[in-house]
């Protein structure tokens, strides 16, 4: 994203907020709270952070609120309700996504629905391929868990990011594999597990008796399961 040098404007995010209008599904609020209504109904930029089921203080009452950080032209938090449909079809979008997928550029899109409903798709804007997903037993998903799952595998990946930006730029896929490595070793010795139920482990579930024969998405799925087991104070 290019810098422009000189007077601008203070360098925030800006809030996207969803809602079904008669010709547009998504705003924005100018400084004197009036809403910019956004005609296009496609988002396309890097998605950096998601929060599920947070608590947040409108004029009325405490509502629960899905955010989902975006990094395009400028940083961007598309708001929505934890319950809605938006919030919803986007958990399920994203929980189809794979990580290498998660590190590119995506489209987030809107699209009316019956009433005051709007649904989220997301899109490949290379191949503008769809992410198919199903809404067959929808009612019976628990939907603070599925967002639990959701905001593990994209925050993790960017903490991954982090670790992997501060290895010199001419790191090799070796380095960048041995990193992960480590934070496997960290997780490990946390929940105090002998490296005979570590091989247990991979073995059941990637037919792999050592760390070392996993890809690189195998040991990011297994550094997500890793902090799932953690204790919730050695989570912080």
């Amino acid at each position: 994203m290019e810098v422009k040098l000189g007077f601008g404007a203070i360098p925030k995010p800006q809030y996207v907020f969803v809602s079904r209008e008669a010709d547009h599904c998504w705003y924005m609020l100018s400084e004197d709270e009036k809403r910019i209504p956004i005609y296009e109904r496609a988002l396309t930029g890097v998605i950096t952070k998601i929060e599920t089921y947070k608590k947040v203080e409108t004029k009325f009452k405490i509502v629960e609120k899905n955010d989902l950080y975006i990094l395009a032209d400028k940083p961007y938090i598309i708001r929505s309700g934890s319950e809605s449909y938006f919030s919803k079809s986007l958990l399920l979008s994203l929980d189809v996504l794979i990580y290498q997928q998660l590190r590119s550029p995506l489209t987030i899109s809107v699209s009316p629905g019956d009433s005051n409903v709007v649904f989220c798709s997301i899109y490949d804007p290379v191949t503008y391929q769809s992410v198919g997903v199903s809404w067959d037993g929808h009612r019976e998903i628990d939907w603070q868990a599925l967002g639990e799952k959701v905001s593990l595998k994209i925050n993790s990946l960017q903490n991954l990011n982090q670790e992997a930006i501060q290895l010199s730029t001419n790191t090799t896929p070796s380095e960048v594999h041995a990193v992960l490595i480590a934070q496997t070793d960290r997780y490990l010795a946390q929940l105090n597990w002998t490296p005979e139920q570590g091989r247990e482990y991979l073995q059941q579930k990637y037919g792999k008796r050592s760390r070392l024969q996993l890809t690189d998405t195998e040991i990011l799925e297994f550094i997500d399961y890793l902090k799932l087991e953690l204790p919730q104070n050695c989570q912080m």
